[in-house]
């Protein structure tokens, strides 16, 4: 017997179990289209989703501009081709079963264009849009636009009063649901804020409370909360179901439909999540966003916490304690250390780490002539695929596309990493995003002896409990 009853989500009596978005072709038609047919809620994500051409293969997302600004306008046009592909995919594979939602992420690039464009051309397919990474007001507004319903990705109380206060008491009716991840399990990009401890995980349980608190103050008695970021199965939150303080609730899934047949991450992808041990997967702030997010340990994040230890603070100048000169900057010139940096520094160099590359925040960080060209021409090659990007210091609300800061050298192109990951490129040396609780393939004996279930036979387990 199910422990869940169907719950009304976008017009419609579905399962309360719900996958989630993964941007960069991580969610897509396939994938969410055989989660809607077995009925419950797919989600494809429009952020730089593939395309394929009149013979079905990928069309890789190259961009042939030579300024960041027309970059950005491809890249628009990539995001908006692909979103209506998955789209259409996602529809023809739902069978009219379920629903259909798109997730975009309110600081990629071009966001609200991208947004327009795939529900101008979409419409009557798809049911309701998340979003999240951001504060997203206008979200309420385009989505009424299209007759769809919205869900907020939020991960208090807080940043959901703000929204609403704002923005969305004015379209309250399309409001779908609201979506609370837990900013310390969730996987990818986490919504930590400045008075949150990453090292000190909270209960979600009061701060869901209060969501719905603050939700049955606005009216919203019967507007689901969708519970993300550590849900692994129902049994784990039996105690929610009939909750009066929780009201209806339904569990989204972000990570364990990455190992389903119809996932389209690399089996040497597949195969990592199912060996992971707990405490494998770390929170992080190397991301370009600026936001904390969650992955696994791998040589790409090992590489980037040594550039963080391979750092020095410096001056332009002979000032105080800081009067050893340093001269391996990429262009020669000479800054000024203290005694005891110095000899650090030269303990990196005489290991390779010979190049300075210079930071924001009046450091420099030490890394090999190699790594320091691969970083200046992913800088070059910016697209614009932010709202606004500390690593190229891009940004869309500057008439002059940049943030008005040095581009930081200690993070990464996450549109690079992301695309070489998915499709096919090694998972040791790029960014693998995951939820906390990846760990749990190694020990639920579902996955016993490398088992990876089709969509449909996941939804069947989730409907045990297990």
């Amino acid at each position: 017997m199910a422990l869940v009853n169907p719950l009304l989500v976008s017009g419609a009596e579905v399962l309360p179990l719900i996958e989630g978005g993964k941007g960069i072709g991580v969610s897509n038609g396939k994938s969410s289209g055989a989660w809607a047919a077995a009925g419950g809620v797919g989600t494809f994500s429009a952020v730089n989703a593939d395309s394929y051409d009149k013979d079905g293969k990928h069309i890789p997302q190259v961009y042939h501009s030579r300024t960041r600004k027309d970059r950005h306008e491809e890249l628009i046009r990539y995001a908006i081709e692909g979103g209506v592909t998955q789209a259409k995919i996602a529809h023809e594979l739902a069978i009219g079963q379920g629903r259909l939602h798109m997730n975009v992420l309110w600081e990629m690039g071009g966001a609200e264009r991208v947004l327009h464009g795939i529900l101008e051309r979409t419409r009557g397919l798809v049911h309701g849009v998340t979003c999240g990474a951001g504060m997203p007001y206008k979200l309420a507004e385009i989505a009424s636009q299209y007759n769809i319903h919205y869900y907020p990705i939020v991960s208090s109380g807080r940043a959901f009063n703000a929204l609403w206060r704002r923005a969305y008491h004015r379209m309250s009716e399309w409001l779908g649901g609201v979506v609370y991840e837990d900013p310390w399990r969730a996987g990818g990009h986490n919504g930590l804020s400045n008075s949150e401890d990453p090292e000190k995980p909270e209960d979600p349980y009061p701060r869901v409370v209060e969501l719905r608190r603050l939700m049955n103050q606005y009216g919203l008695n019967n507007v689901p909360i969708i519970m993300a970021g550590g849900v692994w199965c129902i049994d784990d939150w039996s105690s929610w179901l009939e909750d009066p303080d929780i009201g209806p609730i339904a569990f989204q899934f972000g990570t364990r439909p990455l190992v389903t047949t119809e996932s389209p991450i690399p089996e040497s992808w597949k195969r990592r999540l199912m060996s992971l041990k707990e405490g494998d997967i770390k929170l992080n702030k190397f991301s370009p966003t600026g936001f904390y997010s969650s992955a696994v340990k791998n040589l790409f994040i090992q590489e980037l916490e040594e550039r963080e230890y391979r750092q020095v603070a410096f001056t332009s100048e002979p000032i105080g304690d800081h009067k050893v000169e340093c001269n391996y900057g990429m262009r020669g010139r000479t800054y000024y250390l203290t005694r005891g940096d110095k000899s650090r520094v030269e303990e990196w160099v005489l290991n390779g780490f010979d190049t300075a590359l210079k930071t924001p925040d009046n450091t420099i960080i030490f890394v090999t002539k190699e790594k320091a060209k691969d970083i200046r021409i992913d800088q070059a090659n910016c697209m614009g695929c932010l709202s606004q990007c500390r690593f190229s210091n891009w940004s869309t609300s500057n008439p002059k596309n940049i943030t008005g800061k040095k581009a930081d050298p200690r993070s990464y192109c996450i549109q690079k990493t992301l695309q070489d990951i998915i499709h096919g490129e090694d998972g040791e040396t790029q960014l693998m995003f995951s939820g906390h609780g990846a760990y749990r393939f190694a020990q639920d004996p579902f996955y016993a002896n490398g088992f990876v279930p089709t969509v449909k036979q996941l939804i069947e387990r989730l409907l045990s409990g297990k």
